[in-house]
């Protein structure tokens, strides 16, 4: 595997990852092309952005997120193998549990349950309101 301005360990979970979907890097098209957006005379003269294409599947990431050809080589592989998890993997990836949990979360709670939550609190005030002092709560 190329050697990309990251450490090794974030090299080795790479590799491990890819070699779990079964990526060989010889099934990789990459081109190097230039990016668009601010970056003045960079962008203009440093094909910076890595277009990657993973034959197989047809599955292509385009990636210009650094100035630096190298991380964006990293960052683009790394896309790639969260893209193809996602599509192998499908409900069970662990990127789709957590967005499926971010929307459970945000999700708008039935009546019961909004009735239940205050009856708590309800309970709880009671019980605090229980240790106060005679008179002090009167104000």
């Amino acid at each position: 595997m190329a050697d990309y301005p990251v450490g090794p360990d974030k090299q080795k979970a790479l590799a491990a990852r890819m070699a779990a979907l079964e990526l060989l890097e010889d099934d990789l098209e990459e081109t190097f092309v230039r990016s668009s957006g601010p970056g003045g005379q960079n962008v203009n003269k440093v094909s910076s952005c890595v277009q990657l294409v993973h034959r197989p599947t047809g599955t292509s990431i385009r990636c210009s997120e650094s100035r630096s050809q190298a991380l964006n080589r990293y960052m683009a592989r790394l896309r790639l193998v969260e893209r193809i998890e996602d599509q192998r993997l499908g409900a069970e990836s662990d990127r789709r549990k957590a967005i499926e949990k971010v929307r459970r979360q945000k999700r708008k709670r039935s009546r019961r349950a909004q009735e239940k939550i205050l009856d708590g609190k309800h309970h709880r005030s009671s019980v605090k309101a229980a240790r106060r002092l005679p008179g002090e709560g009167d104000a």
